[in-house]
């Protein structure tokens, strides 16, 4: 299978809005090195086109899970200059209209002030290398059909990148590591709709914890010949903390934590 042409093909789907088969189910033998391949050359497309990436976006962040996928780590797929947004005082809005079947996620999400590469860091090591810490909502969409697809597909596939909303960032300080390392493991989170509960989770869906699921990132970029390693000035987006639920215009979503000195976020979803 030719990068190239599923490159072509991903696009014209999220393009056009239309459905198109997983890749692993065409072909046995596409794995994680030719799903990146594509990633790859979706990157390269759209820095041909003048944007710029600004950090990635991690995906199946639940250790339990990798066995039966036959995964060895998490799987990530960059963000872009036009699809990361900061919130107004904990408030944004965002067109659903010409996306394809949207999901929001509540995340944890860092950026880092300086490189992080090493194999096997420990949350604290993570925390050092981080500049701030937000709240923020991952909006995800997907062309394979009702939602089934594998990790190749979604590296594949942008990591089904659609937006990311960015909270109040909460700086980070040597001071404040220890109890942050304790704090995010244990955080709970609660997502609503139109003010209604909907979901329930905790920093510990995160890989036991974001900061461990940043580690893990870097390490596994690591790993991967060619891949770039993690930056400094990178967001990353360190994996949901619930289940993803469908959005639709006019709905009012928010997400509030305990146990952690995050401000709250809410987004608007237009047409």
């Amino acid at each position: 299978m030719d990068p190239k042409l599923l490159a072509d093909e991903i696009a014209a789907a999220y393009r056009e809005h239309r459905e198109i088969p997983t890749f692993s189910s065409r072909d046995a033998a596409f794995d994680v090195t030719m799903a990146y391949a594509v990633e790859a050359e979706l990157v390269r497309r759209r820095r041909a086109d003048g944007r710029t990436t600004v950090g990635r976006k991690v995906g199946f962040a639940n250790k339990a899970m990798w066995r039966a996928l036959k995964l060895e780590t998490l799987v990530w797929a960059y963000m872009y200059d036009d699809t990361v947004r900061f919130a107004e005082h904990g408030l944004a809005a965002l067109s659903a209209g010409r996306m394809f079947s949207p999901k929001i996620e509540p995340e944890i999400v860092f950026k880092l002030k300086r490189p992080l590469d090493s194999a096997g860091a420990d949350p604290a090591a993570v925390l050092e290398a981080v500049e701030w810490l937000a709240l923020g909502f991952e909006v995800i969409e997907c062309v394979f059909p009702a939602w089934k697809f594998q990790p190749v597909d979604f590296v594949a596939s942008y990591g089904l990148h659609a937006a990311l909303i960015v909270g109040d960032p909460l700086r980070v300080d040597s001071s404040m590591i220890p109890s942050l390392v304790e704090a995010l493991p244990r955080f709970t989170v609660q997502l609503k709709k139109n003010g209604g509960l909907v979901e329930e989770g905790s920093g510990k869906n995160s890989l036991r914890s974001p900061a461990l699921c940043v580690a893990e990132l870097g390490a596994a970029i690591a790993r991967r010949s060619g891949a770039e390693p993690l930056a400094a000035g990178e967001l990353i987006s360190s994996g949901s903390l619930t289940t993803s639920c469908l959005i639709g215009p006019g709905e009012r979503w928010s997400a509030t934590v305990e146990g952690l000195d995050l401000a709250p976020l809410t987004l608007d979803v237009a047409a």
